[in-house]
């Protein structure tokens, strides 16, 4: 049961987490960004994250106070910044504090944020210490409904790993973007550490019964009403994913903020290819599509022969 852990609660676990080192341009970046947004604080997470590089495109999420403003969200910017004397690039999403924490608690339709925050994030900049800590709360319930599928979607019995397991597989498929095979065990390999005694932890947070074999495997205690609860609920999410996602994807290819200069950065990244950026192809980014497409299936050719002579 929970009393195995009375020294640890989850509130704690993701208070300590969420304090974990960010590299100092990452944290000016974040604090860039709060300013210009008057926000509550930004979350960082990614593999930039874990590896505490500064190449790519760095992912934050900016939190704002009040109601939330679009009706789809988050409103997705893209942001490039020379930090003394080092490129930053960063695709930011900005929503309500408030609608991020309903949507953690699994309160709204959405998939993304319980999913993704159950992983790991650093709060890379507050406004306070309150704010910091209703930040923290609201990580700490995507924990909590993450876990709870997680069991309804699980073994009846079985180590931590496979419940997870079962959780990101499930969640992947009903997202409308493709992943490797296999990429729950990768996003459990690399954050090891982070889920290490996590969903105990989660569980207890949740009052959801549990206990422990001498291996470490988990049978939660759940009947099977219980369970048939939490999966009509996640049912009704699976259906509405991939829809929601379109619709979110719709949403940002017109209102995406400097999509037309990410795109040309990955381009250019991925083809060795380098696109000329326009005002035209900055305010009309999907009309310009097909001339950036020629633009590039010229130029490889053009590297492919210079390669070849």
């Amino acid at each position: 049961m929970s009393d195995e852990f009375p020294d640890d609660r989850l509130d704690d676990r993701i208070a300590g987490a969420l304090a974990r080192p960010v590299v100092p341009p990452v944290r000016a970046f974040a604090q860039r960004l709060a300013h210009e947004e008057g926000a509550l604080g930004v979350l960082f997470y990614g593999s930039n994250l874990r590896t505490g590089s500064l190449e790519g495109v760095l992912d934050f999420y900016v939190l704002l106070p009040g109601p939330q403003v679009e009706r789809i969200w988050p409103r997705v910017s893209y942001h490039e910044w020379v930090h003394e004397g080092v490129p930053l690039r960063a695709k930011v999403a900005t929503m309500a504090l408030e609608t991020f924490r309903a949507a953690a608690a699994g309160e709204r339709l959405d998939t993304t944020i319980w999913a993704r925050f159950v992983q790991p994030s650093a709060l890379a900049w507050q406004r306070d210490a309150a704010a910091g800590t209703l930040i923290a709360d609201a990580v700490a319930g995507a924990a909590r409904t993450a876990a709870r599928l997680a069991i309804a979607l699980g073994p009846d019995a079985g180590t931590p790993e496979d419940y997870w397991r079962a959780l990101f597989r499930a969640t992947y498929a009903a997202e409308f973007r493709v992943e490797k095979a296999g990429r729950e065990d990768s996003i459990l390999a690399a954050n090891r550490a982070h889920f290490d005694g996590l969903l105990p932890l989660a569980l207890a947070a949740g009052n959801i019964a549990f206990s422990r074999s001498g291996d470490g495997a988990i049978r939660p205690g759940i009947d099977e009403r219980e369970r048939g609860r939490t999966l009509g609920w996640w049912k009704r999410r699976q259906r509405l994913g991939k829809p929601y996602n379109v619709l979110r994807l719709l949403k940002a290819s017109t209102t995406f903020e400097g999509a037309a200069r990410y795109a040309a950065w990955k381009i250019e990244r991925h083809t060795g290819v380098p696109v000329a950026m326009t005002p035209w192809r900055e305010r009309h980014p999907v009309l310009s599509a097909p001339g950036v497409l020629w633009q590039v299936w010229r130029g490889r050719k053009a590297l492919a022969k210079r390669a070849q002579a």
